[in-house]
């Protein structure tokens, strides 16, 4: 059973590891990923470290399995990643849902979410939970030390009226 709750600082090297286990995945279809590796496991430690408090968790029987971040506390989900063991068996809704609702409360009405333009498989989850491409560019990734093609999906998490044609309403 799914259950979703706040990070706590005791939780950041099995974060750290999930978040570096999933990115692996993601990667494999990229290739070359060799070089890269050790400077992703160190960017996942420090990220896990130093900003525990704006992650949510997913667990799955009292197992953390997967998490996301919202490192500004703004409408932009930072990272989400579910350990690879465990996907595809619904947790990842069940963190976006926490995530979103989150997003919800605190007053903003649309989600955003960005993520390698190889990365088919997250950008297809996204797309399957009403999430829609909005842009593609490439730009350099400090995480990484690399530059990284990318795409910006996002969801508008409440109803928005339609737009008056010409200042009009219909």
């Amino acid at each position: 059973m799914a259950t979703t709750r706040n990070a706590r600082e005791e939780d950041v090297d099995v974060l750290a590891e999930i978040g570096f286990r999933a990115w692996e995945k993601a990667m494999e279809a990229i290739g070359e990923m060799a070089d890269m590796r050790v400077s992703a496991r160190e960017a996942f430690a420090n990220f896990t470290r130093s900003s525990w408090l704006t992650i949510t968790v997913v667990e799955e029987f009292s197992t953390v399995a997967g998490w996301a971040a919202r490192e500004h506390l703004d409408e932009l989900i930072s990272d989400f990643w579910i350990d690879p063991q465990y996907q595809g068996q619904g947790l990842g809704r069940a963190l976006l849902e926490e995530v979103e609702a989150e997003i919800l409360r605190q007053g903003f009405k649309k989600a955003r979410i960005e993520t390698h333009a190889q990365n088919n498989e997250a950008i297809g989850f996204f797309e399957k939970h009403g999430y829609a491409i909005h842009w593609l560019s490439v730009a350099y990734s400090p995480k990484i030390d690399r530059d990284v093609q990318s795409v910006g999906l996002s969801k508008m998490l409440v109803e928005v009226p339609p737009t008056a044609m010409y200042g009009q309403e219909f």
